[in-house]
């Protein structure tokens, strides 16, 4: 009821609007900020602890040094500096197309391949394989295989080495314009029926519903 009366309207008790009262800090700050910028910011805490002491402050020196980081030293600090991006982010500066990057992100990537030799290898080897294969440039494969078994990465090399063992295919691959695409997508949808009738119905229902869809 106090706090009713004294409000000075109702949209500050529903608030919960209070006045900040004032710490025992706030009388001496502007005199603390003078002696920062008349010495520099070459006092001490010590000293400047000793000195509003003797002017009748009664708080404690951590709240003193806490107020001197964020005050006082915070503005002139240099800033963090930015965390380094992670595993995923530069995987995808690494797999998308260069016109899909923004300018920020296309100075990372360039930041990031030039401190690291081997991902700057990588990035090459993965830069190839996606031309060739948008471009159906198969007479490439050859050459794109042998330069990633040698090139000592471990993940490459065993990529290339799988296209090695199924070669024919893998040219036909980039080479025709035909592709599974068509039966992948059957597959797909008779896999999203499967799901959705799992425990609900009988192998003669879902029969039914994949002829329909089909």
């Amino acid at each position: 009821m106090r706090r009713y009366a004294q409000a000075k309207q109702w949209q500050d008790m529903v608030k919960g609007h209070q006045r900040r009262r004032p710490g025992k800090l706030d009388p001496f700050k502007p005199y603390l900020a003078r002696r920062w910028e008349e010495t520099g910011g070459k006092i001490t805490g010590r000293v400047l602890f000793e000195e509003i002491t003797a002017r009748g402050y009664r708080g404690s020196r951590t709240l003193l040094a806490q107020w001197k980081h964020q005050a006082l030293m915070a503005p002139d600090s240099a800033p963090p500096p930015p965390p380094p991006p992670s595993i995923r982010q530069v995987t995808g500066w690494l797999t998308r197309h260069p016109a899909g990057l923004t300018p920020d992100e296309e100075v990372q990537r360039k930041a990031i391949l030039a401190h690291c030799p081997q991902l700057d290898t990588a990035a090459g080897l993965v830069t190839s394989f996606a031309e060739m294969l948008t471009h159906l440039e198969g007479n490439r494969l050859t050459e794109w295989i042998t330069e990633a078994m040698t090139s000592g990465l471990p993940g490459i090399s065993t990529f290339a080495v799988g296209l090695n063992s199924d070669y024919n295919a893998v040219h036909a691959g980039l080479t025709t314009h035909w592709n599974s695409g068509h039966v992948e997508g059957t597959v797909n949808r008779i896999k999203m029926l499967k799901r959705q009738m799992f425990g609900r119905a009988s192998f003669a229902l879902l029969r039914k519903r994949v002829l329909l869809a089909s």
